[in-house]
Order: C-alpha cells, then sequence, then structure tokens
C-alpha cells in the first residue's frame, strides 16, 4: 500500500467519528431533542434582547420582555382569546373546504385519464394565479365577514392538496389494480382498497403543505378587511407602529402554526397505521 492510500484511509476513519457523533444528534431521543430545542429558543430569546438593549433601536425589533408583557396585558383581560377564535375558526373551516374539495378533485382527474387531458392547461392555468391577488376580489363576493376570509383559505389549500393526491393516484402500480380487477372487484373497493391507501402518504403530504397556507389566507383576509382576528392584531399594531404588539401576534400565530402541524403528523401516524394493517 503506497503512502497516499495509507494517508487517505487514515482521513476516512477520522472523519467517521464526527458522522458517527452527528448522526447519533440526529437520532437523538424526544425527549433530548426536545430539550435542544428549547436551549436553541433560550438562546435565540436571549441574542434578541440584547440586540434591542444594545444594537437596535427597540422601535424597530421590540425586545422578548415587551412581548411578554404585551402578551399577559391581553390575556388579563381576556381579548386575545376573541382574536385567536375567529382566525382558528375561518382556518379550519378554509382548510376543510379546502382539503375535501383538492382531495375529491386530485382522485376524480387521477383515475379519468379524459378528463385530466381536457382540464389540464385550465387547471394549471389558474393555478399559475398568485392566490393573495384574489382577495379583495373574494371580499367583493362574499363580504367583509368571515366568509371572505374562509374563501380565501380554501383557494390556497386546494391546489396543494389537489395536486399531491393527483400525484399520489397516477403513482399507484397498474400492475396491482389490473390484479384486483381480474378478482371482479368493484370499482369502489378498487378505490377505497387500492388507490386510497397506496395515495394516503401523498395526500398528507398535501395537508401539511397547506395547513400553513389556510392560516395565511385567514390572516391576510384579516389584515384586509377585519375587526377581530390575529390578522386584525398584526394591522392594528403595524397602523399604531406598535412593535411589540406586531410581534407578540406574529409569536402567536407561529404557536398556532406549530400546534396544527403536529396534529396533522399524529393524524398522518394513525392513518399511516392504518394502511399498513389494512393491507
Amino acid at each position: 500500500m503506497s503512502e497516499q492510500t495509507a494517508l487517505e484511509n487514515v482521513k476516512v476513519r477520522a472523519a467517521v467519528p464526527d458522522a458517527d457523533q452527528g448522526g447519533r444528534l440526529a437520532a437523538a431521543s424526544t425527549p433530548l431533542m426536545a430539550a435542544y430545542q428549547i436551549i436553541f429558543g433560550i438562546v435565540l430569546l436571549l441574542i434578541w434582547q440584547a440586540a434591542s438593549l444594545w444594537l437596535i433601536d427597540p422601535f424597530f425589533i421590540s425586545s422578548p420582555v415587551e412581548v411578554l408583557e404585551r402578551l399577559w396585558i391581553w390575556t388579563r383581560d381576556g381579548s386575545i382569546f376573541l382574536h385567536i377564535w375567529a382566525t382558528l375558526y375561518a382556518t379550519f373551516l378554509g382548510f376543510v373546504i379546502g382539503s375535501v374539495a383538492g382531495v375529491l378533485g386530485g382522485i376524480w382527474l387521477g383515475v379519468s385519464p379524459f378528463f385530466s387531458r381536457l382540464l389540464n392547461p385550465y387547471i394549471w392555468a389558474f393555478n399559475a394565479l398568485p392566490k393573495v391577488a384574489l382577495a379583495p376580489l373574494l371580499i367583493l363576493w362574499f363580504g367583509l365577514g368571515i366568509q371572505s376570509k374562509v374563501a380565501l383559505a380554501a383557494v390556497l389549500v386546494v391546489f396543494l392538496v389537489f395536486v399531491n393526491t393527483f400525484s399520489g393516484v397516477r403513482e399507484v402500480d397498474q400492475d396491482l389494480i389490473d390484479g384486483v380487477r381480474l378478482m371482479k372487484a368493484k370499482r369502489s373497493q378498487i378505490l377505497m382498497k387500492v388507490i386510497l391507501p397506496s395515495a394516503m402518504s401523498w395526500i398528507f403530504v398535501g395537508l401539511k403543505s397547506a395547513l400553513p397556507y389556510a392560516l395565511i389566507g385567514v390572516i391576510i383576509g384579516e389584515m384586509i378587511a377585519s375587526n377581530k382576528g390575529l390578522g386584525y392584531l398584526v394591522q392594528r399594531a403595524g397602523s399604531e407602529f406598535d412593535t411589540a404588539g406586531a410581534f407578540a401576534a406574529l409569536t402567536i400565530i407561529a404557536v398556532i402554526a406549530a400546534i396544527l402541524n403536529e396534529l396533522v403528523q399524529a393524524a398522518q401516524s394513525r392513518l399511516e397505521r392504518w394502511k399498513i394493517v389494512s393491507r
């Protein structure tokens, strides 16, 4: 063995412990990872607080202390719960309507090659439109109430769910479908026993991707025309140059988004187990 080859082997062996260490960190248990995340968050808050004291004018970035004070005031007088409920309710309705429409549309076009080719240019042309630009039009159609926020959230959700559902249905093994047909299975049985379970992972990817957009759609609608909701709080704080209020509302939005994502993840885990058992 040459001296250069031996040196390269030494380098490879020396790099292995670092890779193993990174793998151990990535595979850390859930409580340990949660501790790492909490520590990382505390460090970020300390950096933010220090920056607001010595580097940047608090008028522009506020500070964690001021944000916590604002959250405490809103919690003490109870006003924040009305705004949270208004946003969550509209987000839930928009997400459900958009998801149902996206899943049904994706399955229908996924199993219908003719209609898929017929509607393909129209679907992708509409999908290319900036959905947020539809907000003024939706407000004109549905008014200033909750309907316009729900409609905007549903529009943002439906195409993300549709594209993933359609892709999942088209990726189902055709040989598997043909084999089930040979056993005299009905179309409904093929759909429920083969196509839908096989596409479930794709569907949940779309749902997880679409959930934040449902919240975003509602927030945008509340910022444009509303007198309640977290988006309204952000808009009001901005118009009053209240940086602490804006960051407080954004903090609540971020926490809600994280919780909703965990709920979808839990639902996916349960349904993935159902898919395995059903096979």
